[in-house]
């Protein structure tokens, strides 16, 4: 009996082994590939494409939320220009040299109206008029406004500049950047009279107030000095 059992477990075992010999190879391929070979749709595709765009957005998007919620900065903590009356706050002192009346210094500055950005050296016209450039503004302090828009042509590596092409700025640039430090910031407010007047500029109204940030760049030393 014990080698009848026998035989027939071995008989089983056989026919069960037969039988998955029998299976066609290409069912089995199929079946190990079933999820490779499903096509991805084109919506999948540009959503998987534009992933990464998304994620390095995100710290973009958090860096503006930030500018957003940026503390307004109380009018008690504004200082007042000894030469001019205007209220300034050095929201970043420089460590470098101090700009001196009579000393031409290089400055990027931003006029802004209500959050606005009306006017920018950061955003120059070369002559062709077809780019817009970060254009450090030169000038001299204490100097009358607008003697320095008279220079020639300059040749920048982004292409052909001119002074007289280049964003206006105010009055009030002129002196209150007396003091101011190399790699200092400085926000001023300025009134109509020692801004745009009564004719205003781009998105400022006439006998509009508003906000300029001063960027010392670099300052060079009088002439005779």
């Amino acid at each position: 009996m014990a080698s009848t059992r026998s035989l027939d477990k071995w008989s089983v075992h056989r026919h069960l082994q037969n039988l998955a010999d029998s299976t066609p190879k290409k069912t089995q391929e199929q079946s190990n590939h079933v999820f490779l070979s499903k096509p991805t749709s084109r919506r999948c595709a540009i959503l998987i494409s534009t992933l990464p765009f998304t994620l390095t957005s995100l710290p973009q998007l958090s860096e503006a939320r930030e500018r957003r919620n940026k503390k307004t900065i109380p009018l008690e903590d504004y200082l007042t220009s000894p030469a001019d009356g205007l209220k300034y706050y050095d929201v970043l002192e420089g460590k470098g040299a101090v700009a001196e009346k009579g000393m031409t210094v290089q400055v990027h500055f931003d006029c802004l109206y209500r959050g606005i950005t009306a006017i920018s050296s950061r955003e120059s016209k070369l002559l062709a008029g077809n780019r817009i450039i970060a254009q450090p503004y030169e000038f001299k302090v204490g100097a009358p406004p607008g003697k320095e828009r008279k220079r020639e042509f300059v040749d920048n590596p982004n292409g052909l500049f001119s002074a007289q092409a280049a964003p206006k700025p105010p009055p009030a640039m002129y002196s209150v950047t007396e003091g101011m430090k190399v790699g200092g910031k400085r926000t001023v407010i300025v009134p109509p009279e020692a801004g745009y007047g009564q004719k205003g500029m781009n998105e400022i109204p006439p006998d509009g107030t508003f906000e300029l940030n001063i960027e010392l760049l670099q300052v060079m030393p009088a002439e005779g000095k």
